[in-house]
Formats: C-alpha cells, sequence, structure tokens
C-alpha cells in the first residue's frame, strides 16, 4: 500500500490543493470535512482568543483556554487532525497562548503536561500493554470461546448475554471501549455467518452486533475503572479537587449497578428486533469446536494470567479497598505492572510488535484531555460556564436538574465521535455546577457523564458503534431506532437506580455536604 500512495502522489499532475486532497482521500478522510473542520478550529481559536471581547467576570487566562477547548473540539469533531496529536497539541496551546502563568519567563511546563504525568495516565498505560500482549498472545479470542462454549451459548440471547461477560473480562485487560469493539469483532462476525438470511435472521444479526460489540463494551467499561477512558478523567478531577480516595475497588462497587442497565438494554432490544425464537443452527457445537481447536493453554498465556493476576491484586487491595494492604496510588501499581511484563524472556514478543498494537493515539488523547479538564478549572473557565449554564436549571429539584443536564448533554453529542473529547469538555465544568446548585459535585459529575457515555442516536457518536457499523449488519437507522429508546432508558436509570445507589455508599447527589465516604 505504502508504494502504491507513493506512486499515486507522485504521478498527481494538479496543483498543492490537489495533492493534499489525494493524500487525505489515501488515508480514508474527506477532504473537505477534513480541511473544512481545521480551517474552522483555527479560525474560532483566533476569533475567541483575539477578536472577542473579554466577557464580564472571565479572566483573559480564562478566555485563551476558551479558545484552546473551541480548537480541540472542532479538531476531534471533524478527526481533522489525529485525536492523539489534537491531545499533545493542547498543552502547546497553553504555554503559546500563555493561558496558565508563566514563571520568571519560563513556561510552567510542570503544569501545562499535568495530564500526562497523572497516575490516570500510567495506569492506562499498563493496561494499553497488557492489551497488546493479550492480543499477540491471542488471548482476547480464547476469554471469548471460553465463556460462550461455557454457557453453551446457542440462542440470541444467551450470545449476547455471553458476549456482554466476554466485554466484562476484557474490560480488566483492554482499556479502552473501541479496542475491546475491534477485539470481538471476528467472534461476533464469526457467530452472525452462522445464522441465515431469512427477515427475522438478519434482524437478530442487528440486534447481536449492536448489543455485543456497542453496549456491552460501553456498559461493561463504566464499572471497570480502567475499562473506560472517561472514568480516568473523572477520577483525575476528583483527586485534585480533594476526593482522594476512590480506588479500584471502590469504583467498581459504586458502579456494579450498571450490569442492569445492560438487562434492560438486552430487554429492549431483543424486543425491538423480534429475536424471541429465533436460534443459531449449530451455534454451541461451532462455538466448542472453535475453542477445543486452540489446545490448552500456552506457557506465555500462563504467564499473562500470572502477571496479571498479581498486579489485580495490588489494584484490589490499594488505596481506597476495605481490604487494603499498600498505600500506593494505582498509577505507581501501573508503572509497578509494566516492569515485571517486560522482565526478559517472560514473553517471546520484540518491542516492535507490542509498540506496533499499544493505542498511542488513546494514550496522547488522554493525557491532553486530563490537561485540558484542569487547565478549565485553574483558569476559572470550568466555573465561569457553570455560573451561565446552572442558571438554566436553578431552583428545580435533582431529578429535575438531572433530567435536564443529562437530556441537554446528549444533544452535545450528537456531533461528537469521542467519549473522551466529551468528558473532557464536560466533566469539570458540571463539576463546578454541583455546589451552586446545592448538589453533590461527585455524585452530580459521575451520575451525568455517565449518562454521556450512553450516546446511542448515531453510530458517530461512539468509535465502538463506528467498528460495529463497518460490519454492514445494520443501517443507521436501524440503529437510531433501538438507540433513542436505550438513551432514556439510560436516563431513568441513572435517576431511578444510580442515584439512590450513590445515597446509599455515601454519595447523596442531594446533599453537597455529605462526606466522601471512601
Amino acid at each position: 500500500m505504502a508504494n502504491g500512495a507513493a506512486e499515486t502522489v507522485n504521478e498527481c499532475r494538479g496543483g498543492f490543493g490537489t495533492y493534499v486532497s489525494e493524500n487525505l482521500t489515501l488515508c480514508g478522510q474527506n477532504p473537505r470535512i477534513a480541511w473544512a473542520g481545521y480551517v474552522a478550529a483555527w479560525a474560532l481559536f483566533f476569533i475567541i482568543n483575539f477578536a472577542l471581547p473579554l466577557p464580564e467576570g472571565l479572566k483573559s487566562e480564562g478566555l485563551s483556554v476558551l479558545a484552546i477547548l473551541a480548537w480541540a473540539c472542532v479538531m476531534w469533531v471533524t478527526e481533522a487532525m489525529p485525536v492523539g496529536i489534537t491531545g499533545i497539541s493542547i498543552p502547546t496551546l497553553l504555554i503559546l497562548t500563555r493561558a496558565l502563568p508563566w514563571n520568571n519567563g519560563n513556561p510552567p511546563m510542570g503544569q501545562v503536561f499535568s495530564g500526562f504525568t497523572t497516575h490516570e495516565v500510567w495506569l492506562c498505560l499498563f493496561a494499553f500493554f497488557a492489551g497488546a500482549l493479550i492480543q499477540l498472545l491471542g488471548m482476547d479470542k480464547r476469554i471469548a470461546l471460553a465463556i460462550l462454549d461455557k454457557i453453551k451459548a446457542s440462542s440470541v440471547g444467551r450470545i449476547i448475554w455471553g458476549m456482554f461477560w466476554v466485554n466484562v473480562v476484557l474490560a480488566f485487560l483492554i482499556p479502552a471501549a473501541n479496542a475491546r469493539a475491534a477485539t470481538v469483532m471476528p467472534v461476533v462476525q464469526g457467530i452472525t455467518k452462522l445464522l441465515g438470511d431469512t427477515p427475522r435472521e438478519r434482524e437478530a444479526k442487528k440486534a447481536i452486533v449492536i448489543q455485543s460489540m456497542v453496549y456491552a463494551s460501553m456498559i461493561s467499561g463504566i464499572f471497570i475503572l480502567t475499562g473506560h477512558m472517561p472514568n480516568l478523567i473523572m477520577t483525575g478531577l476528583f483527586e485534585k479537587s480533594g476526593f482522594k480516595n476512590l480506588g479500584y475497588f471502590s469504583w467498581m462497587i459504586l458502579h456494579v449497578p450498571y450490569v442492569l442497565m445492560f438487562a434492560l438494554t438486552q430487554w429492549w432490544v431483543r424486543f425491538h428486533f423480534k429475536t424471541d425464537g429465533v436460534v443459531i443452527a449449530g451455534g454451541h457445537e461451532q462455538i466448542h469446536k472453535q475453542h477445543a481447536a486452540l489446545g490448552p493453554m500456552t506457557r506465555p498465556e500462563k504467564a499473562m494470567l500470572a502477571v496479571f493476576g498479581l498486579v489485580g491484586i495490588l489494584f484490589m487491595t490499594g488505596k481506597g479497598s476495605p481490604l487494603a494492604l499498600h498505600h500506593y496510588q494505582l498509577g505507581v501499581v501501573g508503572l509497578v505492572g509494566i516492569m515485571i511484563l517486560f522482565i526478559p524472556g517472560l514473553f517471546p514478543f520484540k518491542w516492535k510488535a507490542v509498540q506496533d498494537r499499544t493505542i498511542w493515539g488513546t494514550f496522547l488523547l488522554l493525557g491532553g484531555a486530563i490537561t485540558m479538564t484542569d487547565a478549565m478549572a485553574k483558569s476559572g473557565l470550568a466555573g465561569w460556564m457553570a455560573e451561565h449554564i446552572h442558571v438554566l436549571v436553578q431552583g428545580m429539584g435533582w431529578w429535575q436538574t438531572l433530567l435536564v443536564m443529562m437530556l441537554g448533554t446528549q444533544v452535545l453529542r450528537v456531533g461528537m465521535l469521542s467519549n473522551v473529547a466529551a468528558v473532557a469538555m464536560l466533566a469539570p465544568i458540571v463539576f463546578a455546577m454541583g455546589p451552586k446548585l446545592g448538589l453533590h459535585p461527585v455524585a452530580f459529575t459521575l451520575l451525568i457523564c455517565n449518562v454521556d457515555t450512553f450516546a446511542y442516536l448515531l453510530p458517530t457518536q461512539i468509535t465502538a458503534a463506528v467498528i460495529a457499523y463497518g460490519t454492514g449488519t445494520f443501517s443507521t437507522a436501524d440503529y437510531a431506532r433501538s438507540g433513542w429508546v436505550c438513551i432514556l432508558l439510560a436516563i431513568a436509570f441513572g435517576i431511578c437506580v444510580m442515584a439512590p445507589w450513590y445515597a446509599l455508599m455515601g454519595l447523596p447527589v442531594w446533599n453537597p455536604a455529605a462526606p466522601w465516604p471512601y
């Protein structure tokens, strides 16, 4: 492909515009969208930073951060630049605009790159390396087939529930929902090929793909701290604001009811696509054969299980755990885990093979997103935006406020592809709004941002849905017709189930003075 691309570029007879357009097309991008987004992002940046009058109540530093926020959001929405490059560019723009105060003529490098030095980022990097090794070992396929074989999956319902538990296990090992969707895609496609081509079977395929690759990957990630990048953004924000003891174990307990959320989506999607009575001919037999063909576990696979078992115990027994055996933060444990993973000779892979399967773009995106949330708070932008937004819901009860904010975030998400980018923008604003509305900032932020994850109206709102859409199993209309009800279910679940559960755990959203329970 590289040679073909080079030949095509070399043969270009047009001007610079044609040259750029051909390069973008070869990279799979729409030239018009890419350049429109690129120009719009920079136009907004310069207009806000240099032409917009300073709004009342906002400092000049906050205005600069607002310009960077607008620039980053447009870049993220249009993907004019790779999302990871946009992430690493945020600290650069913070330096160039002096959005954070300089020290004796020197840029505050520690502050502008703070998102890349947090414990959450290093925890994430360990998970990325572990995920790369698991894929190299083929353990992801073994895990999926083992679970499906164990539950004797043959009906549509059993297949979907089986794939949910596959996603739960993979959420411990593979930290990004899009990576999990890509991982399970071959298994899901293999299962759907066992179905015929009758109208009912085509509908069943839609249910299996949407539930297994999108809903399962997103819902499973919410209650595993490292299974969803927005989780790390929020915990980083909480830690910098004084709420420091939300560890791996306590996060899981706090969010375990989301398993019930999957049961609700399972009921609706199966009802909507009318999958009752659809049986996958030879489903379990085929799965069993594929599982048996893998043979016994290899020594490298056993080594990987041992490493992850050890690191997992350290995660579960650190700060915030009722069984605390040490007081190191999760990021430190992650760094120790990286050292263990690369003990010489432990795994039969060269560094390049691991490097090629590590999601560096998401790593840079996460660091940039955390930096942005920090800059929004320090510059006063988050508080200023919260002050203006909270007027819309002032005087409402706690559940009415949640309802309006949850519906509002769904409108904002229509044009955004990345959950990470969306939560990076939203979390500091919502966190600042909590005390102004008389609500607990942590509970309020969790409830709003978690529902923001369930942006199920268009496949382009979530990268995992884009991957699922690429299978050609369902249309955008199919996705929207099933998704809008799932969004309403998620909102109702957040207000009626998660808010009371948080209160039971010591985080009543209606009491801003509630002490941090962990």
